[in-house]
């Protein structure tokens, strides 16, 4: 009986807070977005278009810092 209560209160404590898995799963999607832009940048031949898409990295580089 201890033994299965010590496994739930050691299973509890592995799982991360809800505010930890949000703040993760945001970082995780902010760096895929950053990568496909930067997937996007390497085949871009527009000028005005490349320039379009440098200001969104930089937004994405800010809101990246922001999550460290």
């Amino acid at each position: 009986m201890e033994s299965a209560e010590s496994d739930r209160m050691g299973s509890a404590a592995k799982r991360p807070d809800p505010e930890a898995s949000e703040a993760l799963r945001k970082k995780q999607t902010l760096l895929l977005a950053r990568t496909r832009l930067l997937d996007q940048m390497q085949a871009c031949q527009n000028p005005r278009y490349r320039e379009m898409m440098e200001n969104a990295l930089a937004d994405l580089e800010k809101l990246l810092a922001q999550c460290h």
